[in-house]
């Protein structure tokens, strides 16, 4: 399926729940076409128009699965990228649901922790580096507050993955900035979705805000660095946590 000339594309990666859940009902709620892409099938009941014929199953801790489907996203886009979201995460915990720590995780978790967190973002934006010229488009990686500083529930996997995303969009805001693409993140604190860990809302005295965020708060904010409203934005990461690191 190519696209409507008229109507924009954002490409958006682990929508399945939470904040990509959010952030595909913003952007499908301002007519863009929302192509999806997540380790799940599609699940009819997610409330947003086309979203079977624009899903791709994929696995972005598989570097061949990763790669393969560029193809895939090309064939669909037509020539043309407005948006590129890089939301998928995972953060795995140990067999009684505790934070994972440097001393003793498994190797093999941290490489499929940096393959989904960190080396997708770089194999789809510069996959798709010529269509988001194209559209003198924009790139939103999603790092998190855990990559600041220590988190009670966010593994050192994660939490380093995140740091180092933080440090990419920098990089990548420097070089796809002469093509005319805007590279930024958001750092999301403590969200209130249906996968937060147990405590969590012990965290909620030492918000400044004194309550959870809400994921259509995060989706407002990845929209707005995806439209002409922060047209002059490029190499931030934005802070969504109630002045959580402050």
């Amino acid at each position: 399926m190519t696209e409507d000339k008229g109507q924009k594309i954002v490409v958006l990666t682990g929508a399945s729940r939470g904040i990509g859940h959010a952030t595909v009902k913003k952007f499908a709620s301002k007519d863009w076409r929302v192509i999806t892409c997540s380790r799940q099938a599609f699940d009819d009941r997610c409330p947003w128009p086309g979203g079977a014929i624009n899903h791709i199953q994929l696995d972005l801790g598989n570097p061949s699965q990763t790669i393969e489907a560029i193809k895939e996203i090309k064939s669909r886009i037509g020539g043309k990228l407005h948006a590129l979201v890089n939301n998928a995460g995972i953060s795995p915990k140990d067999k009684d649901g505790k934070r994972l720590n440097t001393l003793d995780t498994d190797l093999r978790i941290w490489g499929q922790v940096f393959h989904v967190n960190f080396f997708a973002s770089v194999v789809l934006a510069r996959g798709l580096q010529n269509e988001l010229a194209a559209a003198k488009g924009a790139v939103v990686n999603v790092t998190s507050i855990a990559g600041s500083r220590v988190h009670p529930f966010a593994g050192s996997a994660y939490a380093t993955s995140k740091a180092a995303l933080s440090a990419l969009t920098r990089e990548m805001a420097a070089d796809f900035g002469p093509l005319s693409v805007r590279v930024n993140a958001i750092a999301p604190g403590e969200i209130e979705t249906d996968i937060l860990s147990a405590g969590t809302e012990n965290l909620v005295k030492e918000i400044p805000l004194r309550r959870l965020g809400l994921p259509e708060e995060v989706a407002n904010t990845i929209f707005f660095l995806c439209s002409e409203n922060s047209g002059y934005i490029s190499g931030e990461e934005l802070q969504i946590n109630g002045g959580q690191h402050v």
